[in-house]
C-alpha cells in the first residue's frame, strides 16, 4: 500500500484548509495518483508546538500508481508548488504539505530527498492517527510495529481531534 500524509494550516487559492485538502487529492488524481482509501480530516497543533502558528489540517489517504517511488515524490512536489507552497525554515506554516509516507512496504533512502517510510511518521500522532483510520495494522517495515503499537507509545502531549467532515467525497 502506498500512503500520503497530507497537511496545510494556511488557507490557499482554493480557500480555506478544509477546502484546500479536498482540491489537493483531485489535483493528485490529475498526477497519476488514484485515491484508494482516505481519512477523515484531523485538526492537530503544530508539532514542535508553537503557540503563535495555525492549527494544521491533516489526513492520509491510500493511492495506487504506476509511478515509481521517486517519479511519485517529483509529483507531489509538482501538485505542492501548483498550490503555492514556498519552502523556507523547518516548520514553518504551509499552504499544501505532502509527504510519502509508505511506499508498498519498501524500505528507500536515497540522500535526502527519498526517504521511505517518512523518517519521522511513527511520532507523529498527525500521521498516525489519520492513518490508522485507513489500516491500523499496517506494519511498519523499518520499525516492525503496526499504526496503533505506534500510537500508544507517542508522546501523549501531541494534541488532535477528528473533524467531522471527511477528505474525499468521491465514490471509491
Amino acid at each position: 500500500m502506498i500512503f500520503i500524509a497530507l497537511g496545510t494550516n494556511l488557507p490557499s487559492q482554493h480557500g480555506t484548509p478544509v477546502e484546500t485538502l479536498k482540491a489537493a487529492v483531485f489535483e493528485m488524481e490529475a498526477h497519476g495518483m488514484e485515491i484508494m482509501l482516505s481519512s477523515r480530516m484531523w485538526l492537530t497543533a503544530p508539532v514542535p508546538f508553537d503557540a503563535e502558528q495555525p492549527w494544521y489540517h491533516n489526513a492520509v489517504v491510500a493511492i495506487a500508481t504506476d509511478l515509481s517511488a521517486d517519479d511519485l515524490l517529483t509529483q507531489m512536489l509538482a501538485v505542492e508548488e501548483k498550490f503555492g507552497r514556498v519552502r523556507s525554515i523547518k516548520n514553518a506554516p504551509r499552504v499544501l504539505d505532502l509527504d510519502l509516507i509508505a511506499y508498498n512496504d519498501k524500505i528507500i533512502h536515497d540522500g535526502e530527498r527519498l526517504i521511505v517510510p517518512h523518517p519521522r511518521m511513527h511520532k507523529r500522532l498527525f500521521v498516525l492517527n489519520p492513518l490508522a483510520e485507513i489500516d491500523k495494522n499496517w506494519l511498519h517495515p523499518k520499525v516492525g510495529q503496526t499504526v496503533q503499537e505506534m500510537i500508544d507509545l507517542c508522546d501523549n502531549t501531541q494534541q488532535a481531534k477528528v473533524l467531522a467532515e471527511g477528505l474525499y467525497d468521491k465514490p471509491i
